[in-house]
């Protein structure tokens, strides 16, 4: 292990960061693979997004598309400081970032409690900077929320299934939660990357743990909505 993948393990300061760029420094990809739709905003009124970091985002997108309800999907990194990053400077550990899923849903068709089950069961969230074979901070597990109730049944989902988690034997959920900050897309090749090529690579694997039946249902609906500040 050399020197830098020992650094990598804990996130840069600022100062630390890699500088990065005023653009994209490669060709963005503009529909996706499995549904057609646009991978880049403007998206429908009255839809949601959120950023789920959960390891490689290969196979993480994979289990946000095949949700009912998901509008789109689309990987890229967040959490960090470097300016439209590349997959390359990303690895180093130097950015900051975390490498994340980009989900826009209907509420209406898909409650968040659920977006959030998939997330907390799809991988272990207990390991830090790492997810299984896959170590370093651009795996490690985050939740980039973009409305105060996002953020608050995040919150709740990361206690319930905690407690869920120590009762199997797990040690304590190591998930950031933090509110949304800029999302930079991912280069065109990783975009829905199992669409592609559906025996690629994927490092996922859940703890076997199911969350507590009804562990949502008490939710104030005027909350699911909330904007944040």
């Amino acid at each position: 292990m050399s020197l830098w993948s020992r650094k990598s393990l804990a996130l840069p300061q600022p100062e630390e960061a890699l500088p990065g760029r005023d653009a994209y420094a490669f060709p963005l990809a503009t529909a996706h693979r499995v549904s057609g739709r646009s991978l880049v905003p403007p998206f429908p009124a009255g839809f949601e997004q959120v950023l789920f970091g959960m390891g490689c985002f290969w196979g993480a997108e994979r289990r946000f598309w095949q949700q009912p309800g998901v509008w789109v999907t689309a990987v890229g990194y967040s959490g960090g400081y470097t300016p439209y990053p590349t997959y390359a400077e990303v690895c180093t550990g130097r950015t900051g970032h975390a490498e994340v899923v980009l989900v826009v849903f209907d509420p209406q068709a898909i409650p968040f409690a659920r977006l959030l089950e998939v997330f907390f069961t799809g991988h272990d969230p207990t390991q830090g900077m790492r997810q299984g074979n896959d170590i370093g901070t651009q795996y490690r597990s985050a939740i980039f929320t973009t409305t105060v109730a996002q953020a608050e049944l995040a919150e709740r989902a990361r206690r319930i299934y905690g407690e869920a988690l120590a009762r199997h034997g797990f040690g304590p959920i190591t998930t950031q939660i933090a509110p949304a900050g800029p999302f930079w897309y991912a280069e065109a090749d990783h975009q829905q990357y199992l669409a592609r090529d559906p025996q690629g690579y994927c490092g996922l694997g859940g703890t076997g743990v199911a969350f507590p039946a009804g562990w949502a249902a008490d939710t104030p609906e005027t909350e699911r909505s909330a904007p944040s500040p």
